[in-house]
């Protein structure tokens, strides 16, 4: 996994929205009604990197990609992603500066939860970074929308 992704998915997302061409036409923002929203999403493995910082543990495909490298074509694993974790404030920015509205994005249950169940306590520092997140995503006008993954 490349640490450039979030710049990637930004690009990609600006590609095919101003620059995609369909027989000769070119297609714009303009061609969506205005109350048309436009947006990106990601699962936090694939994007969110700092695996095991901040008192986060290992989630299943923490423990698959490191136990089963050959299972993925690249033989990548999250640790570092793209990143996210320490860049998030740069690619809300990016996010703004292309246009996009809306981010989907999910939560790292071990990031909240490291020991699985709230018995084995919350991880403030897990908590923290969701809120500092929704607060710069709403302080630059997005959209947020939260995807849950249970375990």
């Amino acid at each position: 996994m490349v640490t450039q992704g979030a710049l990637f998915f930004c690009s990609l997302a600006l590609a095919s929205l101003f620059v995609y061409s369909v027989n000769g036409d070119s297609l714009s923002r303009s061609d969506f009604p205005k109350d048309f929203i436009f947006g990106v999403g990601s699962s936090a493995y694939q994007y969110e990197g700092a695996a095991f910082e901040d008192g986060r543990k290992a989630s299943i495909w923490d423990t698959f990609t490191h136990e089963h490298p050959e299972k993925i074509a690249d033989h990548s694993i999250g640790d570092v992603a793209d990143d996210f974790y320490h860049r998030y404030k740069e690619d809300v920015k990016l996010m703004k500066e292309i246009g996009l509205e809306y981010f989907r994005f999910s939560i790292s249950w071990s990031r909240i939860i490291p020991r699985g169940k709230i018995a084995g306590g919350i991880n403030q520092l897990g908590i923290k970074f969701y809120n500092d997140l929704i607060n710069e995503l709403l302080a630059n006008g997005e959209h947020v929308a939260l995807m849950q993954y249970v375990n």
